[in-house]
């Protein structure tokens, strides 16, 4: 149920008067529905601003267990248990017959072991009805147009809004949260787009009615496959509650490109082509899929990496993929997303209270420690490094453990030493599983 507007405000919209709150968030996603309840238990007024209506598609649907922490945090635990989702245990790696799992029970760090896979039009939804049952605001439909950050840091932040029907409206804010994710709203408005230091990659992707008939096949992980022959080109398939599956393909923009026909349905069925062009190139997911059944058109994203020049100043601060976008290979999206959610929250709750904050030590460093290890992997996977590693036949347990924990989404716990000084310990087990292999 979409909330209405603030009650007597709805007339103050109407007639173009200015809305004041404490916080407006820009996004009704994971980290702005989170973010919102955060600010709203704190007693700060919220006003989120959706573009869409929910529900709305999106990829990241394997969550990771850290995100349950934030989840139990915001009061919206039950709500998510009890809404019938795929439970989620550990993810499965297969490349050229060899197949190897985590178990994210078994890990170095403490906290939640399992969570969900999940449709993301049914989560988003379920997160932001959860934060408006819990008396937060949101409109949807209203669309960020401009911002004016004012003449100094101390000033408040104006933001012009445009409705559905094309009325515009000013809301003026003492903090401005950004969690439009792809649709980075405030990178574009005060033109903080930075390029990716990772390469342009691109993915393919739809959901299917999976049909699979293996026993062996565990529904209550993710599965990632490698192509056979080219180590840069992975495969997610992500099992639904409801015996669908979310599939998909990442590889280098040049071979998924598909030629625009100028025919939307003949660009639909050439991605579609191309999409079971490269499953099936993969013998374990051919068989897997034999008998699969496409629900919906296969869609693409192109350069879905991202960065910016900022993460945040004394009036905004940007939220998961708003700020940084890194990779789908271990569904770190949404994890980032409520991390920064809750990590900006603590920040801001502090600067509206009148405690002096330093937004670059208290938020933005901090935030980048999970997220440049979390990079580690990301660069080492796609060079072959990771893989080496996650492949080796004979792991040490404890190693496994505290891998396992980063996989796990605990990408910020400075005890695991693969976080603490993740390049270079990193560095030192692919050594030392390529030694042992050539010795073998």
């Amino acid at each position: 149920m979409e909330s209405n507007p603030f009650g007597s405000r709805k007339d103050a919209q109407e007639n173009h008067r200015n809305i004041n709150v404490d916080v407006v968030i820009i996004g009704a996603g994971p980290s702005g529905a989170i973010a919102a309840s955060l600010l709203h238990k704190q007693g700060k007024q919220v006003l989120v601003l959706e573009k869409q209506h929910f529900p709305r598609f999106s990829i990241g649907e394997s969550l990771l267990p850290y995100c349950m922490q934030f989840i139990e945090q915001a009061g919206m635990l039950e709500a998510v248990e009890q809404a019938g989702f795929q439970f989620k245990n550990g993810a499965a790696f297969r490349h050229d017959g060899t197949y190897t799992t985590f178990n994210f029970t078994d890990k170095f760090t403490e906290g939640p072991g399992t969570t969900f896979q999940v449709q993301r039009g049914q989560f988003d939804k379920l997160l932001a009805d959860t934060a408006a049952s819990q008396g937060v605001e949101i409109h949807y439909g209203h669309s960020v147009n401009e911002i004016d950050l004012g003449l100094d840091s101390t000033s408040e932040p104006k933001l012009s809004v445009t409705d559905e029907q094309n009325n515009t409206y000013q809301v003026t804010a003492k903090y401005v949260l950004d969690a439009s994710g792809f649709g980075r709203v405030l990178p574009r408005l005060l033109d903080l787009e930075k390029p990716s230091d990772l390469p342009a990659r691109s993915a393919i992707f739809t959901h299917i009615e999976d049909n699979i008939t293996d026993p062996n096949f565990d529904r209550e992980k993710i599965l990632i496959s490698v192509h056979p022959t080219q180590k840069d080109i992975w495969y997610w398939l992500i099992p639904f509650s409801d015996g669908r599956c979310s599939v998909g393909v990442v590889a280098e923009p040049h071979l998924i490109e598909h030629h625009q026909s100028g025919v939307e349905g003949e660009s639909q069925v050439e991605l579609e082509q191309q999409l079971w062009q490269l499953i099936n190139a993969e013998p374990g997911l051919e068989a897997l899929l034999a008998n699969a059944k496409v629900l919906q058109p296969s869609a693409s994203l192109k350069g879905y990496s991202a960065n910016v020049s900022t993460l945040a100043t004394s009036q905004f601060a940007l939220l998961g993929n708003a700020g940084e976008f890194l990779d789908p290979v271990f569904s770190s999206g949404v994890t980032i997303a409520m991390q920064s959610a809750s990590m900006a929250v603590e920040t801001l709750v502090k600067q509206l209270d009148g405690e002096d904050v330093n937004w670059q030590q208290d938020y933005a460093q901090p935030l980048m420690q999970g997220v440049d290890t979390f990079r580690t992997y990301v660069q080492a996977w796609y060079d072959g490094r990771f893989q080496d590693v996650i492949f080796y036949e004979d792991p040490n347990p404890t190693i496994k453990q505290m891998i396992c924990s980063i996989l796990a989404g605990y990408a910020w716990d400075t005890k695991n030493p693969f976080v603490k000084d993740s390049e270079r310990r990193l560095n030192m087990i692919v050594d030392l599983c390529r030694d042992h292999t050539k010795a073998s």
